[in-house]
């Protein structure tokens, strides 16, 4: 009968049962004290009275509160969830009719308006897919271009963080250990000779050329350095033999000239959500005690901007060294045999540690995955300094805590599509946990959670689901 009231007469209604209720409560106390002072205790009378009063006022508040809770204040929280999926996923989803039943035409409302929205989004993106569809046709025929020229370029801004790279390059930096964008040059190439260089070129405006060794000493290059525009950079081209190796198919041209323009020197706390560079990661275990258990697969990806950059990822099995549990082969389908001629844990880590360079950490129950970081990081004299996010908590910040948090409850929601043979691998999981960062980055600063801060403030306020792991 409730649900055909209208929202504003059932607000109604629960302050006038509270009302009535305590008008009740109180009556009742009164003749009860009644009754004792009539007896002949007075003071006791009284007190009967206070104590009976309160507690039935503090009981109807509870319960009240309950009722408004359930009914009210959680489906109006999963409405305002559903219109940011409209206007920052582009993704429509029906309101929880059962929920919401009692507010009236808001859930409705809500998803009339979702609908449009979503609706609206798919259009404009349709427009702007046909007018860069020429855009993507010319990148494609320059890619070709650069893949013929037969040498690497590299763009690298005033602070020395790599900006493009071809696939030419890709193929040379691979040699020293993975590309990554927004990367310093002096994680590939010694720092002395790329900083001479740097400042011949500012002095003199020409290019410069000089021979550096990799960041590891195991080779040397022939690298001539070319000025941009105002100084804000230059392109760094390898000249000698060693460019002259198969480019990397899967990466031809990676680039965000955005970051040109980038500086260093300000707080991590204070840096933009979607200026930060992630890196995004899971692991395959033997079983769910990080002191004990190993690891038996790693995946990572890498967000710059807010976009997941093509090709810089890890995907890599791992030796365990005992045997693999059959109940864990079955969630993660990783057997004996398949990690028997794979890398130990103490030859892999040091690649994911150089990977996870500079960047925030994130992963979706995050303190799982890094206890076994911190365990091998011992083993090996690795630190983990890195800032840390976890997805579970953002989608506490971004859901309300009392929704669930799962991986797959937070793909259903934000339309993120895990491929049921990647599911449970650690690239597959990795991917998907990078995806639902992505569309939940622009959502959080829709609520003015802007800065790394920001975030840092609004997680530690559900701390009770889980374990913030920055110091």
């Amino acid at each position: 009968m409730l649900t055909h009231l209208s929202l504003r007469l059932r607000v109604f209604l629960f302050f006038a049962l509270l009302g009535l209720g305590s008008v009740v409560g109180v009556g009742v106390a009164l003749a009860v004290g009644m009754r004792a002072a009539q007896a002949g205790d007075v003071s006791s009378g009284f007190i009967q009275a206070g104590v009976i009063s309160t507690f039935a006022i503090l009981a109807l508040t509870a319960g009240i509160w309950l009722l408004f809770d359930e009914h009210v204040a959680k489906p109006i929280e999963g409405l305002a969830a559903q219109l940011r999926f409209g206007a920052h996923v582009s993704v429509a989803r029906e309101a929880d009719g059962e929920r919401a039943k009692y507010l009236g035409d808001l859930a409705p409302a809500a998803e009339e308006v979702t609908r449009q929205l979503v609706d609206g989004s798919a259009n404009t993106a349709g427009a702007i897919a046909q007018k860069t569809q020429r855009l993507q046709q010319e990148k494609d025929q320059l890619t070709a271009l650069l893949t013929e020229i037969p040498m690497a370029m590299i763009l690298v801004n005033a602070q020395h963080q790599i900006v493009l790279y071809d696939g030419q390059a890709a193929a040379v930096l691979a040699q020293i250990h993975t590309p990554l964008l927004n990367a310093h040059i002096y994680d590939y190439f010694d720092r002395k000779p790329i900083e001479a260089a740097w400042e011949k070129l500012m002095q003199t405006g020409k290019d410069v050329s000089f021979t550096a060794n990799g960041a590891q000493r195991e080779q040397s290059y022939q690298l001539r350095m070319q000025p941009l525009d105002k100084g804000t950079g230059y392109m760094l081209i390898v000249d000698d033999a060693a460019a002259n190796i198969a480019p990397q198919a899967a990466r031809p041209l990676i680039y965000d000239f955005a970051l040109m323009d980038h500086s260093e020197g300000t707080s991590i706390d204070q840096l933009p959500l979607s200026e930060l560079t992630y890196v995004v990661f899971d692991t395959e275990t033997t079983g769910l005690l990080p002191h004990k258990d190993e690891v038996v697969q790693i995946g990572a990806v890498r967000v710059v901007r807010g976009t997941i950059v093509p090709g810089e990822e890890i995907d890599r099995l791992v030796n365990p060294k005992i045997p693999i549990p059959a109940a864990s082969t079955r969630v993660h389908r990783i057997s004996d045999a398949m990690v028997a001629n794979a890398d130990q844990i103490d030859q892999v880590l040091p690649s994911f540690h150089n990977f996870a360079k500079d960047a925030v950490i994130v992963a979706h129950n995050a303190p799982f995955d890094m206890a076994f970081m911190h365990r091998y990081g011992k083993r090996q004299n690795l630190d983990w300094p890195h800032p840390v996010v976890d997805t579970v908590l953002l989608s506490a910040v971004v859901f309300g805590a009392s929704e669930t948090h799962t991986l797959d409850a937070l793909c259903q929601r934000l339309g993120v599509t895990i491929p049921l043979a990647q599911r449970h691998t650690a690239m597959g999981d990795a991917r998907a946990t990078a995806e639902v960062l992505c569309r939940m980055i622009p959502m959080l600063e829709a609520r003015g959670i802007t800065s790394f801060g920001d975030l840092l403030e609004e997680t530690r306020k559900h701390g009770r689901i889980l374990k913030d792991l920055n110091g």
